[in-house]
């Protein structure tokens, strides 16, 4: 399990990284950590791997290593691994830190501290299968293309189009192969399963949950902390 938590949150803002933030009390790295360890199936080992700035390491990392490690709840053990400058950076760097026996890389937002616990388990066997793997949600609004002088281009079918959340898991030869593939070609994917789709290996869809909301904006918080509060997740 590859936790993604090297971003700097440059859209939130404010001087913590959003990793970091408190939400009900708790980082949502480690909430993040408690919620992907609740998904595994009974009998899976797994090994977490946290996607860390360098700079967090003597900070953030030192004060809260405890918390997240408790979140884990024995499930697991854990690592800090400093991030790369970009995604794929840091996937590879949490692939190259990864056992050679691993089968699944699941690769998740730290930011998505709320994931749910079924849809998860089932992304996970869904990956198995198929090979790769998200959760996603259709989109219930219309779609406008619009040009960069804010003028609407046109109106975007919807029909068949969904909103990719993590996780997203893959399996482990396969992601290796698309991220060469990637390199090799110059494609940079906005997300993790993009690359197993540049290669032209299917990959799976499951059905997210409505609360499985990014911290990207410091108006998502009172968001998540009121689904925290009403136990919606």
């Amino acid at each position: 399990m590859l936790l993604l938590a090297a971003g700097r949150g440059t859209r939130f803002g404010g001087p913590v990284p959003k990793a970091w933030l408190p939400l009900a009390g708790r980082t949502l790295l480690a909430r993040s950590a408690e919620r992907l360890a609740q998904a595994l199936p009974d009998g899976m080992a797994a090994e977490a791997i946290a996607l860390v700035h360098a700079d967090d390491l003597p900070t953030y990392v030192a004060a809260h290593r405890a918390e997240v490690e408790r979140a884990l709840a024995g499930r697991c053990p854990l690592r800090f691994v400093v991030g790369g400058a970009s995604r794929q950076e840091s996937m590879r760097n949490g692939l190259a830190a990864c056992g050679a026996d691993v089968d699944l890389v699941l690769v998740h937002d730290a930011a998505r501290a709320l994931l749910p616990i079924g849809p998860t388990r089932a992304c996970l066997a869904a990956a198995a299968a198929h090979g790769a793997s998200l959760l996603a949600l259709p989109a219930a609004d219309t779609l406008k293309q619009v040009s960069p002088e804010g003028l609407v281009v046109r109106t975007v079918d919807r029909d068949g189009v969904w909103l990719a959340q993590t996780p997203q898991v893959v399996q482990r030869e396969l992601l290796l192969r698309a991220m060469a593939h990637a390199e090799r070609t110059g494609f940079v994917g906005t997300d993790d399963v993009s690359l197993v789709e540049h290669l032209g290996a299917p990959v799976a869809v499951v059905r997210s949950a409505p609360t499985n909301l990014k911290i990207t904006t410091p108006a998502d918080l009172p968001l998540a902390e009121a689904i925290v509060a009403a136990n919606l997740a």
